[in-house]
């Protein structure tokens, strides 16, 4: 059976314990834990140890494991070095979080690119991002740790061929890909069934959303990395199931290329809780959805005559 994790973006009202308490409560099996300073719902870059301590202790206790620890480190492509080292120390500092709970892996983004960026930076940026994972990847490693660069928007890896152009090319064993098709979806790229086959060999984490579109047509423009402003938002997120992603066949393609890791539910609460339940209501609801995409889905090789997208017509509300 497949290791489910919530995730603490879910979970903005409580705190790191508390949210371990709701996904034991939701029938999941481990957490997805944001470390970041002045979020509630998150470990301190600051803390002390004492918090990891109580988190390591409280997810003993429910049966839970830490599968993932969520950074937002944002800048380790920065032309200005004073800059890049600094983001590199966070990560060191967070890779060292991650081995006192447990978790083998940490969720990198593949640096900022928002495009608006001289051309002939974006070469030097690529440079950077490559010279500090190749860095990190070996001190991840010592630390039983892996480096999940994620498919995400306003960074240099927003489509899967560049993802795995980033890995090839960092060539490190401490550095691997989380697949995130939700995001890959709504800035037009890959469809599932190609952005499984090219990342495949190094897939190492993989996000579980749901959206539909406001403006389907559009092109999602961002200033910034970790969310999108309301005012530039091209889609809506949806607990799984209710949107457009087929997350059974997604599950029956990563199977079929061997794929048993994690899948964490990344429900968006922290940013559009406008949009979906409450979390007491909408974890254990998507807990129940993905479990049933692993036992309807059969193991084995696709025949191709799925869905070539994964993507289901819109419901209309």
């Amino acid at each position: 059976m497949a290791t489910l994790l919530g995730h603490t973006l879910g979970t903005p009202g409580l705190t790191p314990l508390a949210a371990l308490d709701l996904f034991a409560e939701s029938g999941l099996d481990g957490a997805e834990l944001i470390w970041q300073d002045g979020y509630l719902g998150g470990i301190p870059e600051s803390d002390d140890g004492r918090m990891v301590a109580e988190i390591k202790v409280r997810a003993g206790e429910l049966g839970l494991l830490i599968g993932c620890l969520t950074p937002y480190v944002t800048q380790l492509n920065s032309l200005d070095e004073t800059i890049r080292q600094r983001e590199i120390n966070r990560l060191e500092r967070a890779i060292l979080t991650a081995a006192a709970l447990g978790s083998p892996r940490i969720r990198v983004y593949g640096g900022t690119l928002l495009g608006d960026e001289p051309a002939a930076d974006v070469p030097r940026l690529w440079a950077r991002l490559v010279v500090s994972l190749r860095r990190l990847g070996p001190i991840a490693l010592d630390h039983g740790v892996v480096l999940c660069i994620e498919n995400h928007f306003g960074t240099m890896t927003v489509s899967a061929a560049d993802t795995l152009a980033l890995v090839e090319e960092v060539d490190s064993p401490g550095v691997g890909i989380l697949y995130d098709q939700a995001n890959l979806a709504f800035t037009h790229r890959e469809p599932y069934d190609e952005a499984i086959r090219l990342q495949a060999p190094w897939i190492r984490h993989v996000h579980v959303k749901d959206l539909e579109f406001i403006h389907p047509d559009k092109t999602l423009k961002t200033n910034q990395v970790a969310s999108i402003d309301k005012s530039e938002r091209i889609h809506a997120s949806r607990v799984i199931g209710d949107g457009i992603l087929d997350w059974k066949a997604i599950v029956e393609a990563l199977r079929a290329v061997g794929y048993d890791g994690c899948y964490s539910l990344e429900y968006e609460y922290r940013w559009n809780p406008e949009d979906l339940p409450e979390p007491e209501v909408g974890f254990p609801e998507s807990a129940r959805r993905l479990r049933a995409c692993f036992e309807e889905a059969p193991s084995g090789a696709p025949d191709g005559t799925g869905p070539a997208t994964a993507v289901r017509a819109s419901r209309s509300r």
